[in-house]
């Protein structure tokens, strides 16, 4: 039986039927939109729009979240006072890490991308949005209870919100200073709130180039059982 809500605190699914040939068709469409997107250090300081950054974020805050808590809290910052803090905080950081903290595993997988510590796509790009993972909750009786799974809640909703920029035209980086805890200091956020990305947004500058790699063919990402 229909009819909105009932005592069980459950309302009626709202699912609209597509024929095979609509799936198919959306399906391919987004794919191929989806397969457009490259990650870029170069961008441009053209202005966006702060609505497109709130529509980016609350497509992110579609995900599913352990228990519905959704244990997220996403920055947006525009001020470039606040932005070349970052970024000098940043590039402190990564000067550490390239020098003495990364072990040369990781070094090896970086060569190709050419990547450094400077970070001038912080202060290029108009928007910086930092990714907050909450890793507890307030509780309606006032203590504090924790989250669950927050960190697969968290990059659910990251996933989202880096398919959101690329749908609407833009594009990102996915940036994550080691350690990441000056992030929390510089934007005044509670303990317990653990930076988890730094995505710079915008559009790409003119002469932005990407790395030339490959993906994964769908036989090496997948296995069927039917």
């Amino acid at each position: 039986m229909g009819g909105g809500a009932n005592e069980t605190g459950f309302i009626d699914l709202i699912f609209e039927e597509l024929t095979p040939e609509e799936m198919n068709s959306k399906a391919e469409s987004f794919y191929q939109e989806m397969n457009k997107r490259r990650t870029t250090r170069h961008f441009s300081t053209r202005e966006v729009s702060r609505s497109l950054i709130e529509a980016a974020i609350k497509t992110a805050g579609t995900a599913p979240s352990g228990a519905h808590l959704q244990p997220w809290t996403f920055v947006a910052i525009s001020n470039p006072e606040l932005k070349q803090k970052i970024r000098q905080a940043a590039e402190e950081e990564e000067k550490k890490t390239y020098s003495e903290r990364m072990p040369e595993a990781w070094s090896e997988v970086l060569r190709p991308l050419g990547t450094d510590a400077v970070k001038e796509h912080i202060t290029d790009a108009p928007w910086v949005i930092v990714l907050f993972r909450q890793n507890k909750r307030l509780r309606d009786n006032g203590e504090w209870g924790p989250t669950y799974y927050s960190q697969e809640s968290c990059g659910i909703a990251a996933g989202l919100f880096i398919a959101a920029i690329q749908n609407m035209g833009l594009v990102t980086l996915t940036h994550t200073p080691s350690p990441m805890g000056f992030l929390r200091e510089i934007l005044k956020r509670p303990e317990h709130e653990h930076a988890m990305l730094l995505m710079p947004v915008g559009y790409p500058a003119d002469d932005a180039q990407v790395p030339n790699l490959n993906r994964k063919p769908l036989e090496e990402i997948s296995e069927f059982f039917e």
